[in-house]
């Protein structure tokens, strides 16, 4: 790929005896060649346009250099994801959060969900969930970063990418079956139909057609569709004269609010198809309201949620609270502690760090629906070169499907928020380093 820069620089000999934040700190070892990464992306009948599309329209997707961290660290994570959900699991929390929720939160489909996103900012003693994400993109990409293999003598343990990279497209299919079944169905899964709105113009379009061409080699038909081409007629959902079975949903229309949604939104709550991820998934997760009850120690507790359970929670997630009216004069005092966020936001739109927070920004948050974040500093990645290095930020993405973790990967970045727009940024493969 054309703008994909990669160190010069060889491996250096003592690389494998670092730990993971000295890595990060000074480990310039190639990542995936421009030809490998390529080669990795052009398989298929899709494979052509995908690596075009990726080189015109977003060649900062994939990062020059993989991330480390501890295993300590991945051990915090993983425990934090799994007492996130035994409390999701608890009848009384889904009970106090569908309460406040749009109706259409409380329709249970049966499906779970696809590709819960976990992202994470770590430090040397601390991991901080910053939020969870329930239409998280990226998957496939980053099976393509892996299967490109990297060229790291650190990594030696860290086994074949392009082993890995197929086991984690396998279980990708695997979880879309499930959610077929979990959505009713007895018969096998055969079409597929991807949603967005404009599609062909997503930023990640390209990870669409990697979807459509992966489908297709397990014989799943895949349709990529913007939803208000759908029609809701005879009890069905159809797209032309085709009846849908199963819709991946990646609209960021969380609850189908709008016109162009409406059919997909009448057959979801008919149960006429299976839409996944969906509006009842979204509220139990991804709301950020949801974070300022995570970290409530009182309203846990009076939600039955253990002891134990809490600490992981209260040690994990950093405070959050909503921005409430009587508030307002001690978090504007203290706004260089806080990051707010919409409540249904995404993305990093409309978020804003407070020590760059304007009178203007802060009437916008008061006049909307926000929770305020204690900022924990992403961490550093040095990039570029042993001889003109530059200092990126990154955070960490779990891929989660029924409580599980897929994969886990990197964003790599400059500014407040990832982006994908920086040179040498984007997504990075993760190992586990001891040193």
């Amino acid at each position: 790929m054309q703008e994909f820069a990669t160190p010069d620089s060889a491996c250096e000999p003592g690389c494998g005896t670092l730990d993971a934040a000295q890595l990060n700190a000074s480990c310039f070892c190639a990542g995936p060649s421009a030809g490998a990464l390529a080669e990795a992306l052009q398989s298929g009948s899709d494979g052509p346009q995908v690596a075009a599309l990726i080189r015109e329209r977003c060649p900062h997707l994939f990062a020059a250099l993989p991330v480390f961290i501890s295993p300590e660290q991945s051990a915090r994570m993983a425990q934090l994801i799994g007492a996130v959900e035994e409390v999701i699991a608890l009848p009384a929390w889904q009970d106090a959060v569908l309460a406040d929720a749009p109706a259409i939160a409380r329709h249970d489909p049966g499906a779970r969900g696809v590709f819960y996103g976990y992202d994470f900012h770590v430090g040397e003693d601390a991991i901080g969930l910053i939020e969870i994400n329930t239409n998280a993109g990226g998957a496939l990409l980053n099976a393509a970063l892996a299967r490109a293999g990297h060229g790291c003598s650190a990594l030696e343990e860290a086994g074949d990418g392009a082993a890995r990279a197929l086991a984690l497209e396998e279980a990708i299919v695997d979880m879309f079956r499930a959610e077929w079944r979990l959505g009713g169905r007895s018969a096998p899964l055969r079409t597929v139909v991807i949603v967005d709105d404009d599609p062909e113009n997503q930023y990640l379009y390209p990870e669409f057609l990697l979807f459509r061409q992966l489908f297709a080699r397990h014989d799943i038909e895949a349709l990529i569709v913007d939803p208000s081409m759908l029609r809701w007629e005879a009890g069905s959902l159809w797209r032309g004269d085709l009846i849908i079975d199963l819709v991946y949903n990646r609209l960021t229309d969380f609850m189908l609010d709008l016109p162009a949604h409406a059919a997909l939104r009448d057959a979801y709550l008919a149960n006429a198809v299976v839409l996944t991820p969906h509006p009842r998934a979204h509220a139990l997760y991804a709301d950020k309201r949801n974070l300022a009850l995570l970290t409530d120690d009182a309203a846990l507790a009076a939600l039955g949620v253990a002891a134990a359970t809490r600490a992981i929670l209260l040690a994990g997630i950093p405070h959050t609270e909503l921005v409430r009216s009587s508030e307002t004069e001690r978090l504007w005092r203290t706004r260089r502690e806080w990051f707010f966020k919409p409540v249904a936001g995404y993305g990093g739109r409309a978020a804003y760090r407070g020590d760059k927070l304007t009178k203007r920004a802060w009437q916008d948050i008061l006049d909307g629906d926000y929770v305020a974040q204690a900022i924990m500093a992403p961490p550093a990645r040095t990039g570029g070169s042993a001889q003109a290095p530059d200092r990126l930020k990154f955070d960490i993405r779990s891929y989660t499907y029924d409580g599980k973790v897929q994969w886990t990967a990197a964003r790599v970045y400059q500014g407040q928020t990832t982006n994908f727009r920086t040179p040498g940024g984007g997504f990075a493969m993760v190992y586990t380093a001891q040193g």
